[in-house]
């Protein structure tokens, strides 16, 4: 089992990071590649070693609380590392754990990949074994409110529409702040299709929040 990796991080795209380690380059799949990009010196990414008969697969975290929230939801039916690496970029750990244990269930369906069933499935199996994440992350997500997570401002802000609203909220629950979110939109407003995804929106914008 590789636990994590450390090296530099030497190509990136969006959906992952090749770390150099003593010359050997890991692909490693991780729910923002831009947070390890930043970075021209060594990272140390929190791993998951995934095996299975087509293919040997590493999925890398920042913090041990992604990588064990992230372990705990593999556990879920129905879901898979690629689902549960779209949760993981779609929320903090600490919001999806505040969603289970509060059974939200219209919080869990805006994650990617995630329908009804499923998020009443994560409730079910996970709800319980929360504690068993890193000393104080499941308490920690007890008392949070959701509200919190993307309110300040995040999602009140009507300008660039629906679309910027919703790429906004799930760029927010990534960990960049309202002022960070408001010069990439400032930066990009400009030059965006009226017709553009979500997905595309999240992407150039993470692309303009790496630039700075």
């Amino acid at each position: 089992m590789i636990d994590f990796v450390r090296g530099r991080v030497i190509h990136w795209e969006t959906e992952y990071v090749v770390v150099d380690v003593r010359d050997i380059g890991y692909q490693v799949y991780t729910p923002n590649p831009y947070y390890f990009a930043k970075s021209d010196e060594a990272v140390t990414i929190f791993t998951h070693h995934h095996v299975r008969e087509d293919a040997t697969l590493l999925f890398g975290f920042a913090t041990r609380e992604e990588q064990s929230m992230f372990r705990k939801l593999l556990d879920v039916s129905g879901i898979g590392p690629r689902v549960a690496l779209g949760i993981l970029a779609g929320g903090k750990p600490e919001a999806v754990a505040a969603a289970i244990q509060q059974e939200n269930i219209a919080f869990l369906t805006k994650l990617p990949g995630i329908g009804k069933k499923t998020a009443q499935r994560m409730i079910l199996d996970l709800k319980d074994k929360l504690d068993a994440l890193p000393a104080g992350f499941g308490g920690a997500a007890s008392g949070l409110v959701l509200d919190d997570v993307f309110g300040g401002g995040v999602a009140a802000s009507a300008e660039g529409g629906t679309v910027w609203q919703e790429a906004r909220e799930a760029l927010a629950a990534l960990g960049y702040t309202a002022a960070e979110l408001d010069r990439a939109w400032h930066s990009l407003k400009n030059t965006v299709d009226p017709d553009i995804t979500v997905d595309a929106l999240m992407k150039k914008a993470l692309q303009q929040l790496f630039k700075g």
